[in-house]
């Protein structure tokens, strides 16, 4: 409704619309820990501090000053190769809280992903309707026993939502 009464009022061309990608590069620290939450904590101050950054800006700006002055080939180029000296890529987008129709059809859940990156595993996590769906794309060279690893994957989100339960409870005690 907001961008509809944007529309109305004329000032849309106020407003750039499409897509603008940035992107931060975060360190993917393998280790275990006692608690579940330790590495949460470590990820997520380490993530506000790149957030807080401009380092998605500087980088989004970058990719457009770039694609402008060499084009779109030496543009996709260089994304790719960025991409090909990453470990992992992670996607998490928030959905709608509350559920939605297309076209009249009820939608269950949505599941985003990506083809064609040079990746070896990429997870893409989806928040719906108090759902979090995960989507992995992986390399079956890499990982033969994908399946293995999505179950580690919900292993490691009981843990970690466990965890979180028991330390809310322990709050609501205090």
């Amino acid at each position: 409704q907001a961008y509809a009464n944007m529309i109305e009022s004329g000032r849309s061309n106020d407003v750039a619309w499409g897509n603008q990608l940035g992107y931060i590069l975060l360190p993917f620290h393998l280790a275990m820990h006692n608690d579940p939450l330790a590495y949460v904590r470590k990820a997520k101050m380490t993530v506000d501090r790149k957030k807080s950054s401009l380092e998605a800006i500087f980088t989004c700006k970058t990719s457009e000053v770039f694609v402008k002055m060499f084009g779109l080939k030496a543009g996709a180029f260089t994304f790719r190769r960025m991409f090909a000296n990453t470990t992992i890529s992670f996607s998490n987008l928030v959905g709608p809280t509350e559920k939605i129709e297309l076209c009249g059809h009820p939608v269950v859940f949505i599941a985003p992903s990506v083809y064609g990156v040079p990746q070896a595993l990429i997870v893409h996590y989806q928040s719906y309707n108090n759902t979090i769906k995960i989507v992995l794309s992986v390399d079956e060279e890499i990982f033969p026993d994908y399946s293995q690893l999505l179950d580690d994957f919900v292993v490691s989100f009981g843990l970690i939502k466990d965890a979180a339960s028991r330390l809310s409870e322990s709050i609501k005690k205090e």
